[in-house]
Parts: structure tokens; C-alpha cells; sequence
């Protein structure tokens, strides 16, 4: 590790990873609402580059449940802690704000509540069913936790039925558990499999830039096809502090597009390959 930190400080962000400063009166409207509801944004909370973009076309992905994780995966920027109580007030509070802002596709996603027996599933299904009360033009893409492999509670989101449902997969397997130390491989395959056996739309994603390698690359993608996996995000991990695993390489963006058409012709449905793609970037073009 102490040597992947050393050869982190001589790599230099390139030219490709560099975005512009969030601004413009929609993306001003979009804070507003955030701070005036109390809601959490993974846009926020992750340091994700795309939030000027997104937040200016007046989009936004909620993060429900808290902004407290109980875990501590490596490159996640989300705190990690002991969190409060599940707030049964926050489904009302995130439907409120997205008939506010017209949302036409809604992105929700959470911390890990590994805390709460349920996982955190009763906040969930009530939060689907909130914005379709309030919303019914609205569609929705949930990006879920594993729920640690209990099943009943994955079947609460299957129920409410979203029209899309992710499930990020994050790395390779040799390099799961050290980015993703309380996940497992097999158990996030196995989401995506349970996910579309139950005739979900499917969607993951991976970083690149950990230190995996090209074929191991190539085996992921395939493990997530023959599980079920319709639809793929591919981007470029950024350190988001020093405390957080070590970029090992800034992968350029002709690999990018190598591993998208390796994505098209294993027969996903839809393939988001780049540096700067994240779960929710353009969600709703995967709809159709």
C-alpha cells in the first residue's frame, strides 16, 4: 500500500478527467430544493464529477436512509459510522421534492444499513411507492446494497417493481475485497441474478483504475451477462482522499471504448464506458 501511495502522488490527473466548475440558475434551483428538503444526493456525498452536468439539467440521484454508512468500502466517499434511526418521514420528503423539481426519471439510491433488520428495505419500498403516488408519470432506477444476502428483503424491492434496478459489482474479483471489504462477488452476481429472475431490468457498474488488468476486465463483464445483467457503467475510480485506496492508473479513454464494444457484442443492452461515467450518468436513456 505505501508504495501505490508513493506512485500515486507522481500521477497527474490528465487532461481527459478535468470538468467544469458546477454553475447556472437550474443547477442553483436543484441546491436549493436539496438543502430546503433535508435530502442527501450521492451526487454530494460521492464527489461526483458529473454534478455540475446533471444538477444544471435539473436531475439529481437521492441518497436515502441517511448519509452514514455502515460500511468502509476503500473508495466510497460516503461517511462511515454508526447512523441515525431510519427517518419514515424521508418517502414523503423525497416525493415532495421530486414532483418539485419535474423530475421525469427519478434515481434513488442509499447507504448500506446493515444496522437495520430489514437492511433498510421498508424505507425503500415506501420511498418507490411515495414518488408513484405523487408522481405516476415519473419512472424510477434504484441502485440497492446487497442487503448482506437476505432475501426477503431484496423481494420488498422486487414488489414495487422499479423499472430499472442496479446493482454495482464495483471491481474484479481478485480486488473485491479489498475495495469492497464487507462485499462479495458471488453475492452481488447473485442480486443481479434473483433481480432479473424476477423479470427486473438489470444494470450495473465497475471503476477502472485500481489496479485491475484487462482480461480480468473482460471475465467480469461476462459474469455479469450470464447473470442477468442488462445494462453497464463503466468509469474511472478517483481517489477522493488521501485516506481512500490509491489510483494505480488513470486509464485512457481508447480502453474505455475497447471495453464498451467488448460490453455490445457480449449482448448488453446498453453499455456507458468512459472516464467520467458514473451508475446514474444519462440514466434515462436506458429505459427503452
Amino acid at each position: 500500500m505505501e508504495n501505490q501511495q508513493i506512485e500515486q502522488k507522481k500521477l497527474k490527473k490528465p487532461e481527459w478527467l478535468k470538468v467544469k466548475l458546477p454553475t447556472g440558475e437550474a443547477y442553483s434551483s436543484v441546491r436549493k430544493i436539496v438543502s430546503e428538503h433535508k435530502l442527501h444526493t450521492i451526487c454530494e456525498s460521492g464527489n461526483c464529477p458529473n454534478m455540475g452536468e446533471c444538477w444544471g439539467l435539473g436531475t439529481a440521484t437521492f441518497m436515502i436512509l441517511g448519509n452514514i454508512c455502515t460500511r468502509s468500502c476503500g473508495f466510497c466517499n460516503v461517511k462511515t459510522g454508526k447512523p441515525l434511526p431510519a427517518d419514515t418521514e424521508e418517502p414523503m420528503r423525497v416525493a415532495n421534492s421530486v414532483k418539485l423539481m419535474n423530475v421525469k426519471h427519478c434515481v434513488i439510491t442509499s447507504v448500506d444499513r446493515d444496522d437495520l433488520k430489514d437492511g433498510g428495505s421498508i424505507i425503500w419500498a415506501e420511498t418507490i411507492k411515495a414518488v408513484r403516488k405523487i408522481s405516476p408519470q415519473t419512472t424510477l432506477e434504484t441502485l440497492i446494497p446487497d442487503f448482506k444476502g437476505e432475501w426477503d428483503n431484496l423481494q420488498r424491492i422486487i414488489d414495487v417493481a422499479p423499472e430499472i434496478v442496479s446493482h454495482n459489482l464495483e471491481t474484479v474479483r481478485r480486488l473485491t475485497q479489498q475495495v469492497r471489504i464487507q462485499a462479495k462477488y458471488d453475492r452481488s452476481l447473485e442480486v443481479i441474478q434473483k433481480l432479473k429472475a424476477a423479470g427486473m431490468k438489470t444494470k450495473s457498474g465497475i471503476m477502472l483504475g485500481l489496479g485491475e488488468i484487462e482480461h480480468e476486465v473482460i471475465e467480469t463483464l461476462k459474469d455479469l451477462k450470464i447473470a442477468g445483467c442488462d445494462i453497464l457503467t463503466i468509469g474511472q475510480y478517483l481517489q477522493p482522499s488521501a485516506k481512500h485506496l490509491p489510483v494505480v492508473e488513470f486509464v485512457k479513454p481508447a480502453q474505455f471504448e475497447k471495453y464498451k464494444q467488448i460490453g455490445l457484442d457480449l449482448g448488453f443492452r446498453f453499455v456507458e464506458s468512459a472516464p467520467l461515467v458514473r451508475s446514474s450518468y444519462h440514466a434515462e436513456k436506458h429505459l427503452l
